[in-house]
């Protein structure tokens, strides 16, 4: 007799082992139809998977992230059933499941051209269709190397080579294509309605540029056709926010060949920076920070001290003078601790809050650098607190509130809050890291943040808080963090003078809200589709005139609102071209600026203007000062 445990906590008994199919049958047709897999004992395999003893099971539907992640794994290897079956000389490699979709690499005689994805995508729709059963068999490792051997998958050939010779290895089957695979997969290709290739690029075979250049294939596969359709949506509302194009568009930033990885900001960018960093010193001020500097070189003997040079580097640019070998900082965590041993601290001192703008550099591969969001030089606002373990919870609070803040100001109030815990690999006793995951823990808690844990997930030397905002098209970014660690000051030997007359090592809290500004902006752009609030505007207000007749009045208005809003000033420009009105508010309105503000005759004898903002809204026609104040207000919303 063999007794199924079910979700819900009812027993179903059976005479002997039953499968996951038989198990979804007893309980209803629907739900047989529906299964796409199984969980046992936590384990996710076949319908076809037969259980010999007592065990829990729960039925996996569409319904569930497995069934995804099973649609999506099914989905590539139909992709290789259709290119096997459309170009037989093709061979397979691998086919993995990844975010919101699969691929799979081949090695071709080719490149494959967009219309050949036509032609695949529709003989996947065409083999999908016949609903064949996708049926797994097992065989001896050195049996299923001759077997591929024999029908020329050399690839495959190869990755079952390196499998230990006592090993079985599974294949499944659906038609007459048949893949290498641990599984699980759906029970029949029926299941796989709504998916989509994207693109193909090159991939060495086993990442090695040494290898052949093998043809990657993407994919996507959805649940259902809405779902599929929303996402492609999201791509497409993606690629018009692409911050690199608005970049162009806007005159914002580039990237030069001269220096990859690097940004040129133009003017413009630059205002938006300096408006941003701005913002956050500030920030700094306004909430016990003392903003400091370190040098941008440092001693390698340091970075050997730290642990970096040994861990980290392949990631460091590196530099040499009389005889002494240096490398540019990958961050800025030693120099504060540095100036933090700069004479005697107090417990009286501490909580101890340095921030910094500090421009860090980092070696990133070539093919991993994306626009500004991911360079090899770039600035954070870097803080580090120096306090002591009954000082992290509230510490936590105290930065948690004010990220927050920072974060709605910036436009963002949707947050996902994560506490990474204790890596496998890690120093320090079980009693600190207890200490240091409960003070993180109980400030979340103490915040009314609701949060998940990511075990395992932690630095070696501490845990961490880890801050996602979600943009306005669903995106999640992880900007913020705040991580606690004994290491760093042990191994630099920053002391501080306790209550006790003794010496005591301080906890370092490293923590940032918007990290890499560079790659902030570049949220900012893609949150804002460019449109950035006024406050962020690289200009604010553009002033037109129809005729010559008003090029003066048009000057004197520039010059107001240059010298107006709290002294601090409008960015405006003006537009005197002797070009027709409509031309010039289109083009100017393309420049997403948050205010055009058109002057004509009726206007200069009045001494008004007649407003336009952002989105075509005609706002009618108002005195000077009533636009000042107008403009104050939106700039002080932050809206």
């Amino acid at each position: 007799m063999v007794q199924i445990t079910l979700p819900d906590g009812s027993l179903r008994e059976f005479p002997g082992p039953v499968t996951v199919a038989e198990v979804a049958a007893s309980i209803g047709a629907g739900l047989a139809k529906a299964a796409l897999g199984g969980k046992v004992n936590g384990q996710l395999v076949d319908t076809s998977f037969s259980m010999t003893a007592n065990a829990q099971l729960a039925i996996v539907t569409v319904k569930d992230p497995e069934g995804l992640e099973l649609i999506r794994h099914s989905t590539a290897h139909l992709l290789a059933y259709a290119v096997k079956a459309l170009f037989p000389e093709a061979q397979v490699t691998i086919g993995p499941v990844i975010e919101n979709g699969f691929y799979y690499d081949f090695s071709f005689s080719r490149p494959f051209t967009p219309e050949d994805l036509v032609t695949i995508e529709k003989r996947m729709t065409e083999l999908a269709a016949k609903d064949e059963p996708v049926m797994r068999r097992e065989l001896p490792r050195d049996e299923a190397v001759a077997h591929f051997k024999a029908i020329g998958e050399h690839y495959k050939a190869e990755i079952i080579g390196s499998i230990p010779a006592d090993q079985a290895v599974s294949l499944y089957r659906e038609g007459d294509f048949e893949d290498l695979c641990r599984g699980p997969h759906v029970p029949n290709t029926g299941k796989l309605k709504h998916f989509k290739l994207m693109k193909v690029a090159g991939a060495y075979w086993r990442g090695d540029s040494k290898n052949e250049m093998l043809q990657r294939v993407y994919g996507t596969a959805w649940a259902s056709k809405d779902d599929l359709q929303q996402y492609l949506t999201r791509l497409e509302e993606a690629e018009k926010r692409d911050h690199r194009k608005l970049g162009r568009e806007l005159d914002l930033f580039h990237i030069d060949e001269h220096s990859p990885g690097t940004v040129f900001w133009h003017p413009k960018g630059w205002t938006v920076w300096q408006e941003v960093e701005q913002y956050m010193r500030r920030v700094y001020r306004d909430n016990g920070y003392l903003e400091v500097k370190g040098p941008q070189i440092l001693d390698q003997k340091l970075w050997e001290k730290t642990g970096h040079w040994d861990k980290y580097r392949e990631n460091m640019f590196v530099t040499e003078s009389e005889k002494r070998d240096y490398a540019l900082k990958p961050m800025n965590c030693p120099g504060h601790i540095i100036i933090f041993k700069q004479g005697i601290k107090s417990y009286r001192d501490l909580p101890l809050r340095f921030g910094e703008f500090g421009q860090c550099h980092r070696n990133e591969p070539s093919g991993g650098l994306h626009g500004i969001m991911r360079v090899r030089a770039f600035t954070q606002d870097d803080g580090h607190i120096f306090c002591t373990e009954d000082q992290i919870q509230d510490e936590v609070v105290a930065f948690t509130k004010l990220l927050q803040n920072v974060y709605k100001d910036f436009g963002f109030t949707d947050i996902i809050y994560k506490l990474s815990t204790r890596p496998e690999k890690r120093i320090g006793s079980e009693e600190s890291w207890d200490l240091a995951e409960t003070a993180l823990a109980d400030g979340l808690r103490a915040s009314a943040c609701e949060f998940s844990y990511l075990p395992g997930e932690g630095a070696f030397y501490g845990p961490k808080i880890e801050y996602t905002l979600k943009d306005a098209i669903g995106r999640e970014w992880q900007c913020g963090t705040i991580q606690v660690d004994p290491n760093m000051p042990e191994r630099l030997d920053a002391e501080f003078v306790g209550e006790d007359g003794s010496r005591h090592r301080p906890i370092m809290l490293h923590r940032a809200i918007v990290g890499s500004l560079e790659r902030f902006i570049g949220i900012l752009i893609e949150q804002h589709s460019g449109a950035l609030p006024t406050w962020l505007a690289p200009l604010q207000v553009s002033v037109l005139n129809i005729t010559d007749a008003q090029s003066d009045y048009c000057r004197e208005i520039a010059a107001k609102l240059q010298n107006s809003v709290s002294n601090q000033g409008l960015r405006v420009q003006m537009d005197l071209r002797n070009e027709k009105i409509t031309y010039k508010i289109r083009e100017h309105s393309l420049q997403k600026l948050p205010y055009i503000l058109v002057a004509g005759d009726k206007e200069k004898a009045a001494g008004t203007v007649a407003v336009r903002a952002r989105g075509n809204k005609d706002l009618g026609v108002m005195s000077i000062d009533a636009f000042i104040e107008l403009i104050a207000a939106d700039i002080a919303s932050k809206a």
